[in-house]
């Protein structure tokens, strides 16, 4: 140990005649501490947050989607779908029918995102199907000669032999409904039949084979799963998809991977990734840690300013000791490093404090759910945790850098004091 960390480090255990100042050094480390602790829980919430909702909106969705330009659909889309899955970086393609309808079951209506899929090739890009707690997705298995392209979307197969076509839902939508697994629901498109009396809502019944619970509320709420052939017979749209998509090996390249498989899908074709499809939720996320950062790490900087009424009071305390020292050869940057070390050992202990303070609490409150929030509002019930050590080291530097300018204005007036003066009347 140096002599100025050693001199440093008895002022901060000796006993002091003024009490007040041991107190302030004590709510200086606390206010270290505390504002510390604060950062790193906060950082965890918000890295939490933002790891949860990627985790399942990819768990759901796919990394990348291709669809045509203009918006009316893919045609041929066998032939195309075998040659994009051999696209490098991709992992697995599926195909995939979106349309806008309104599901009902009595007096009770909600809008439902209707998606048709193939189950075979849709389990293999999201995990939808996997997140089915009652019932089976086994149900929506498309026959073979459909996949093949020798057989024509149809759903009245089903209602000709006293059967309905299965539809999986939602569990929360499902419960707004009232319907259970062995329900029966009316699927209403606006995809209409012309009639002699006009344009008529085309509709057909669908009966519940299933109900996934993704952990996602938007998706809970809102989504419903049918067999593509279904799908395409319920809007009367021929065998025509609106998406194909793809799961890709680097879901943060997956702009750049969307530009190479446009390319190679040619002409009249566009991509859409799971960036860009939630931009503006991610954009926020990003925003309010940034500000949480800058709010929170008031708490250290007015730790930092205990810290410098502290040491100044030190000074004061400590003047005829330091005039002892410079009169026997200690030189004056000696007496700054004293002070300077004084400081920094109290943001040093205080960021060590606050760091297992956060960290632990982090932990806990991520592996026991302690706050529970409102799906409906943050579309996960509980506040994730996600701890990581490059914010340690991060927000320690932080809380040293700004105990150690603390210290400059204390410990540069410490070596100011003149031996002479102080000890002129002792």
């Amino acid at each position: 140990m140096t002599f100025e960390l050693f001199i440093a480090a008895r002022y901060l255990r000796a006993k002091r005649r003024q009490a007040v100042i041991g107190v302030v050094t004590a709510i200086s480390i606390i206010g270290v501490a505390a504002g510390v602790a604060s950062l790193i829980i906060a950082l965890a919430i918000n890295t939490g947050f933002r790891q949860d909702l990627q985790d399942q909106l990819l768990a759901s969705t796919a990394h990348v989607g291709l669809e045509r330009a203009q918006a009316d659909g893919i045609r041929d889309w066998r032939p195309l779908l075998e040659r994009m899955q051999k696209q490098p970086h991709v992992i697995a393609a599926s195909p995939a029918l979106y349309e806008q309808v309104l599901v009902s079951r009595g007096a009770r209506a909600r809008g439902l995102q209707l998606k048709g899929v193939v189950p075979r090739y849709e389990s293999r890009v999201s995990h939808l199907l996997q997140t089915v707690k009652a019932g089976s997705a086994d149900s929506l298995k498309a026959s073979e000669a459909f996949i093949d392209g020798t057989q024509a979307p149809t759903i009245e197969s089903d209602q000709l032999a006293g059967a309905y076509p299965p539809i999986i839902l939602g569990q929360d939508l499902a419960d707004d409904l009232g319907a259970t697994v062995g329900s029966v629901v009316l699927v209403t498109s606006p995809q209409g039949e012309l009639t002699p009396y006009g344009l008529v809502p085309k509709y057909k019944r669908f009966k519940v084979t299933g109900l996934f619970k993704s952990g996602f509320y938007d998706y809970d709420i809102s989504w419903g799963l049918v067999r593509l052939e279904d799908a395409q017979a319920l809007f009367g749209l021929g065998d025509i998809i609106s998406i194909i998509e793809f799961k890709v090996d680097d879901i943060y390249q997956a702009p750049q991977i969307g530009t190479e498989i446009e390319n190679a899908a040619g002409a009249g074709f566009m991509t859409t990734n799971w960036q860009e499809q939630n931009r503006s939720l991610f954009r926020a996320l990003k925003l309010e840690g940034v500000v949480t950062f800058i709010t929170i790490s008031l708490i250290v900087f007015v730790a930092a300013l205990n810290i410098l009424i502290s040491l100044t009071m030190m000074v004061m305390e400590k003047t005829k000791d330091i005039a002892v020292l410079m009169s026997i050869g200690t030189r004056k940057g000696q007496v700054r490093r004293i002070f300077t070390y004084q400081g920094l050992l109290i943001g040093i202990v205080g960021t060590a404090i606050g760091l297992v303070v956060g960290y632990v609490l982090s932990y806990l409150g991520g592996h026991y759910h302690w706050i529970r929030l409102s799906a409906e509002v943050y579309s996960i019930d509980y506040v994730p945790f996600a701890p990581k050590a490059v914010h340690g080291i991060v927000v320690a530097i932080t809380a040293i850098v700004v105990s150690l300018l603390a210290t400059l204005y204390p410990s540069w007036s410490a070596a100011r004091i003149l031996p002479a003066e102080a000890l002129r009347y002792e």
